[in-house]
């Protein structure tokens, strides 16, 4: 019925592309084509407060192909990739020091959105679904870090910009929320019964 559409609506799916905004430290996760200078040597991922910048846009993929079909609603507990759309690498942590903090280093890898499974993350939210209006987390599936934004800022030449690294305990710096962007309506389900056709 009509009621159960309207609240489909509210849910992120897999294919959609989106920008996540830190709703502690009011920035939204951002990659380019600046690697660090220290750590892994990847391409870096941080928080911009800018809300129309194109490098923050990332697509929700599933951890295989097949797990998340396009369209489908994400579920809490569910482990995904988050795939920087205009570099083509994953959202991925490993075990090398963040430039700022020391905390885990998060960066963007991999080539046209194939990388490892150090780019798995799993979406913690309460309830069925990830629901657009809701503050969720990013645990990592690898090694159990979630996610997250304590404030610091980079100097040139990326001034400004906020540090993202994992952190091992959750807490209000990794709480963040679906922002702008193309949201892939869920696919009705198909009529029971012809599935298999």
């Amino acid at each position: 019925g009509g009621r159960a559409a309207k609240s489909d609506a509210g849910l992120v799916t897999c294919g959609s592309v989106l920008k996540l905004f830190n709703t502690q430290h009011r920035v939204r996760l951002h990659s380019h084509d600046i690697k660090y200078g220290s750590g892994s040597g990847q391409q870096s991922v941080t928080g911009v407060e800018a809300s129309d910048d194109a490098n923050s846009y990332w697509r929700i993929r599933g951890g295989t192909e097949g797990e998340c079909p396009r369209g489908s609603p994400v579920r809490c507990g569910q482990a995904v990739r988050l795939t920087h759309v205009l570099t083509g690498k994953n959202l991925h942590t490993h075990h090398f020091p963040s430039p700022l903090t020391n905390n885990q280093e998060v960066s963007a890898f991999g080539e046209d959105g194939e990388g490892d499974d150090l780019d798995l993350w799993t979406v913690r939210c309460s309830g069925q679904h990830w629901e657009r209006e809701a503050a969720v987390r990013f645990q990592h599936v690898g090694t159990s870090v979630f996610l997250s934004v304590t404030g610091e800022q980079y100097g040139s030449p990326i001034r400004g910009q906020h540090e993202v690294h994992g952190m091992a305990s959750a807490s209000a710096h990794n709480k963040w929320k679906a922002m702008e962007g193309i949201f892939i309506k869920p696919s009705p389900e198909a009529p029971g019964g012809h599935d298999e056709l």
